[in-house]
């Protein structure tokens, strides 16, 4: 601490810091400003620290001085921002802020309660800004301004600062300034008029992809321009060198239901003038109202962004394809230097009750989402992105760390579109200052049934716990914890199988894989390092199969379906493109093993039996079949089909007792692409191969 400082806490407390502990003295402070002296009930000493208490309540914007000793001090506003009186009076939820174009006006306004003075910087020139209700400024000028760059200079706690609009719409490069958009020269042609076939939750079987990953690979076959572009994905018909699809033609051609984007929205760390001198996932969030600019072929161009993001987008609605953006709700990059922390210090972040700010994201800040300004803010870029960009889902990272009554008012909101929104997150128990039941975990799923969560129990269960790169699963440890699959393949929601974790099977997001930690291919080289590689396929390809097969949301990591390998990077969020891009080279060599998952998204999507919505209906039609250990087994029964699905994660041979004689047909096996019929007209034993993974099927008649 540079100086001796003063500030409003609270209504009626004040603290005061000083640079070093002074001496005590029976001189009393006095508080007081142009109108009046303010009463002092009581003033306590720790340290550096002195806290005084008033006998009345102030307000924020009183302009106070504390004259002690030989000081004299600006009280500035600080905890006091987080008291709940200082949201009742300043609540502009219902408000429009940012930069309301017109081609004759552009209104401006910025929420800052706190502030004493605000300029808005418009091409270069000031126009002073004047403070209306709920700490809004505002001003209105003429002219079209479409493409002018701007920001604020506020004044907040006696300092003047750089601001940049948070609801900006467009920016220059790396986040410099903000920029003036008129948003219908931003639309591709077909953008608005094109309608596609709503994908429902029950039929969504999603896709994990990064922009960059999808097609910076040379051998990708998009155009040089396009690589690790938005526009790299709007290229269809592009192949490798061998001649296999690759890029928006072959995620097609996978079958997948959702493409779930890592973060497109502006982000950290990656120079947009020069972005092949670093790489990031995404999850460092800037400014969350524009398309990240190193993903578009200009980033100078603050049309061009926002046009080739709507070009992807509208590039994969054409091909059948629905869009989930994933979204950083939870934190910011930079907390010191954010536009939300210089707007209103102390405001937008949780703290501790020790008044640190609360690090359970692990990025040093957690956005308090609980309070009504952030929460505003929340709800209008999802909706923006919900209009302006016609996304079909959102998926929010670390959504343990955001109040339930935010993703409730998310879902609201959601359900006020015409097409299906699916909303999912990870629902992780993180040490934020929420109380329990405040926070959108699992534990708290009954209170969110519109909204899906990352199941990590079947990921630690089929493959090994996350956090003991040793451990293994039920695929690669010879059955390991097949006491935990029945209610993993009955979508973790039936009560029969022992502790649910969700009121209906949609709610769990099946995976084995994703963009966090090892790949699925990698973990198998740690925890199972004497195993044959193909040995190794075959696991691979049990531990794929598993998510297609039961219920709930299936989960793909890109290049999951060809064995995708990261060289043994757990956390590859910063290690360029040689790690992260995708392989299209790889994917024509294992052809043969993408086949496989494409057969098992025909299979998921030609019977309903594999997209059970309810309990009641599950309990009818999901059976456990008794099998000889560690064989898994279990039935569907439908009304014209029976379903039986058999695991073996052995090399073994091994003879498996039919719940039911008649013809079945083995309809799928990773052992083969042939459909085979099996009488058990007389016999109802069938052999499961080692590391096969069969479904058989049989008509009623």
């Amino acid at each position: 601490m540079k100086k001796s400082c003063a500030w409003l806490d609270d209504t009626n407390k004040i603290r005061v810091e000083f640079k070093e502990i002074p001496e005590q003295t029976t001189i009393n402070p006095v508080i007081k400003n142009k109108q009046r002296n303010f009463e002092i009930e009581s003033t306590e000493w720790n340290e550096k620290v002195a806290t005084i208490i008033l006998k009345q309540s102030v307000d924020c914007e009183e302009d106070m001085m504390l004259y002690w000793q030989d000081m004299e001090l600006q009280i500035h506003p600080r905890g006091i921002v987080r008291a709940v009186a200082f949201e009742k009076k300043y609540d502009a939820s219902d408000t429009k802020l940012g930069a309301q174009y017109g081609r004759r006006k552009t209104s401006f306004s910025i929420w800052a309660p706190t502030a004493t003075n605000m300029v808005l910087v418009l091409n270069e020139k000031a126009h002073i800004m004047y403070k209306e209700t709920r700490g809004v400024w505002t001003v209105t000028v003429r002219g079209n301004y479409h493409l002018a760059r701007y920001y604020f200079l506020a004044t907040v706690n006696g300092e003047k600062q750089q601001i940049n609009d948070p609801y900006a719409k467009g920016m220059t490069a790396n986040s410099e300034e903000g920029v003036v958009l008129d948003l219908r020269r931003t639309d591709p042609e077909g953008f608005r008029t094109h309608t596609y076939a709503p994908v429902s939750k029950a039929d969504a079987i999603i896709y994990e992809l990064h922009v960059r990953d999808a097609t910076s690979s040379v051998e990708s076959g998009i155009s040089k321009s396009h690589r690790g572009k938005f526009l790299g994905l709007t290229e269809l018909n592009t192949t490798n060198p061998a001649g296999y699809s690759t890029g928006l033609s072959y995620i097609s051609e996978l079958g997948c239901t959702h493409v779930q984007f890592l973060p497109l929205q502006d982000f950290a760390r990656v120079d947009e003038l020069n972005p092949s001198e670093s790489y990031n996932w995404g999850y460092d969030p800037l400014q969350y109202f524009v398309p990240e600019g190193s993903f578009a072929t200009d980033a100078t161009d603050p049309v061009l962004r926002v046009k080739e993001c709507k070009e992807m987008i509208h590039s994969f609605h054409k091909e059948g394809l629905s869009v989930i953006l994933d979204v950083v709700f939870n934190h910011v990059y930079d907390f010191g230097n954010s536009n939300f922390e210089k707007v209103l210090p102390g405001y937008f972040f949780r703290y501790q009750t020790d008044d640190t700010v609360s690090d359970a994201t692990g990025t040093g800040n957690d956005l308090a989402t609980e309070r009504r300004m952030v929460r505003k803010f929340i709800l209008e870029c999802v909706d923006y992105w919900l209009k302006e960009y016609r996304v079909d889902g959102f998926r929010f990272d670390l959504m343990g760390v955001i109040d339930i009554q935010t993703m409730q008012a998310i879902q609201n909101r959601c359900n006020q579109e015409d097409r299906p929104i699916l909303l999912l997150g990870e629902g992780w128990e993180l040490d934020t200052p929420l109380l329990p039941e405040q926070k959108s975990s699992m534990a708290q799923s009954d209170h969110l049934q519109g909204i899906s969560f990352f199941n990590d129990r079947f990921r630690d269960a089929i493959k090994g716990t996350l956090f003991d790169q040793l451990n293994t699963g039920y695929v690669n440890g010879y059955g390991t914890y097949i006491e935990k699959l029945p209610q993993l393949v009955a979508g973790s929601s039936d009560e029969r199988f022992g502790d649910r974790l969700f009121s209906n099977p949609f709610q769990s997001v099946n995976y084995v894989e994703c963009h966090d930690n090892h790949t699925l291919w990698d973990r198998f080289v740690l925890s199972n390092p004497t195993t044959s590689d193909k040995d190794k396929q075959y696991m691979h390809q049990l531990a794929t199969g598993l998510p297609l097969l039961s219920q709930g949301i299936p989960f793909i990591h890109a290049g999951q379906e060809f064995f995708r390998t990261k060289n043994g990077d757990e956390n590859s969020y910063l290690s360029g493109d040689k790690i992260n891009q995708l392989d299209w080279s790889q994917r024509g060599r294992e052809e043969h093993n993408v086949q496989w998952v494409r057969r098992l998204i025909q299979f998921r999507k030609a019977s309903h039996l594999f997209q059970i919505g309810n309990v009641v209906e599950m309990e009818h039609r999901l059976h456990i079949i008794h099998s000889p250990n560690p064989v898994f087994g279990f039935l569907l029964a439908g009304a014209d089909e029976d379903l039986v699905v058999f695991i073996n994660p052995t090399n073994d041979k091994i003879q498996i007792e039919m719940p039911a004689l008649g013809r079945w047909e083995k309809s799928l096996s990773n052992h083969s692409q042939v459909v085979t019929e099996i009488s058990c007209l007389l016999d109802s034993c069938v052999v499961i191969q080692g590391y096969e993974l069969a479904v058989l099927k049989k008509e009623r008649r």
